[in-house]
């Protein structure tokens, strides 16, 4: 099929932390035999932060950010087989939710793929005159980037015809273990960038533990942290190069997920960057949302923080065996169950189901 995704970027990770869930899924699409267009703008200073070339299993098509170019790009999709609008672009983004609907016709599908669906899910239940709400029972499906059967029946109680998780997973080929890099030496690493629904779990379950084991070594790396206080044994590193993902993960004692509230309050929303350091074999602790035993065993493949206390505890009781032991569980458990691969599978057959539909529908 001929798949056309609008989506914020696939060649910068540079404020865009859905870049790597991007890349893996229409890596993995590629690989099942489809031809994807990735479209997206010339925004946020994306294109000159790159973190890679055009890649061979995807055209990139980069369109000014202005709203003539927006319309073009859409047309250019008009005669593509499936047709996703991704959320969270950051221009235009309700001009191409409208406008690519109007694509839709008997023989194709248009898709809206959300890649924060708890945080449009409560912008829209708080606002009934969201706009996006009329249009949701438009789309032919709405993927999601987790959220589990909460988010499933929300959207469905939105009036969405169909709606299914497309969980974060590992794409094998770019996420691995390496060699401990004395760049990143260490006791416990967090990779994520600043954002308002993040900052104050960032706080309790990262920069607190830092405070209480003042003669740990903590690493802190993502966009927008430079001017928050921390202490002395945090080390900033800025924005962390996708390049430099597999160190960050394979070098420090412990690498912390934390999540963003929304997605902490839906739960069954693992972040990308857990799948990640599980490929690299990284010893990974994370706070506690509903739904983690879906993914990893807790105590054995993972370990679950209820707040800042845990996470010192477990950095105080952590044997070089011990997180080795973890880091190998997690890793041989996301190459069984959790890669693109497997992801890819679920997407094709969810394609398939409602195009035969709709067509039979038609005849």
């Amino acid at each position: 099929m001929e798949i056309a995704f609008f989506g914020s970027s696939l060649v910068s990770a540079y404020w865009n932390g859905a870049a790597t869930y991007y890349r893996g899924i229409i890596r993995a699409l590629h690989g099942r035999g489809h031809r994807i267009t990735f479209y997206e703008p010339d925004a946020y200073e994306r294109q000159q932060r790159r973190d890679m070339e055009d890649p061979p299993w995807a055209r990139v098509v980069v369109y000014p950010a202005t709203q003539e170019a927006a319309l073009h790009a859409t047309q250019s999709a008009r005669q593509a087989d499936v047709i996703v609008k991704a959320s969270g672009i950051g221009v235009f983004d309700e001009l191409l939710e409208r406008e690519l609907l109007d694509l839709k016709r008997v023989s194709n599908l248009v898709v809206f793929w959300d890649v924060d669906a708890p945080a449009t899910l409560d912008r829209v239940l708080r606002n009934p005159r969201d706009r996006f709400a009329e249009l949701i029972p438009r789309y032919d499906a709405v993927f999601t980037y987790g959220g589990g059967q909460p988010v499933v029946d929300a959207y469905r109680r939105l009036g969405a015809r169909e709606c299914a998780p497309i969980y974060n997973a590992l794409d094998p080929s770019t996420h691995y273990p390496v060699p401990r890099d004395d760049r990143f030496a260490g006791d416990l690493g967090f990779l994520g960038n600043r954002l308002p629904d993040r900052e104050a779990r960032v706080e309790e379950f990262f920069l607190k533990p830092a405070v209480q084991l003042p003669a740990y070594r903590f690493l802190l790396g993502g966009a927008g942290w430079d001017d928050k206080p921390r202490p002395a044994n945090v080390r900033y590193f800025d924005h962390v190069y996708t390049r430099d993902h597999n160190a960050f993960n394979s070098s420090p004692r412990a690498v912390i997920n934390i999540s963003r509230d929304s997605m902490a309050t839906y739960g069954f929303s693992p972040a990308t960057r857990v799948f990640e350091a599980a490929g690299a074999a990284a010893c990974v602790i994370t706070d506690a949302w509903e739904g983690i035993e879906m993914f990893f065993e807790p105590g054995k493949e993972i370990l679950v923080a209820h707040d800042g206390d845990d996470v010192a505890e477990w950095m105080r009781s952590l044997t070089s065996r011990r997180t080795r032991d973890i880091g190998t569980a997690a890793y041989g458990r996301v190459l069984a169950e959790h890669t693109y691969a497997h992801r890819a599978a679920l997407v094709d057959s969810l394609l398939d189901a409602p195009v035969a539909k709709r067509v039979g529908m038609a005849l």
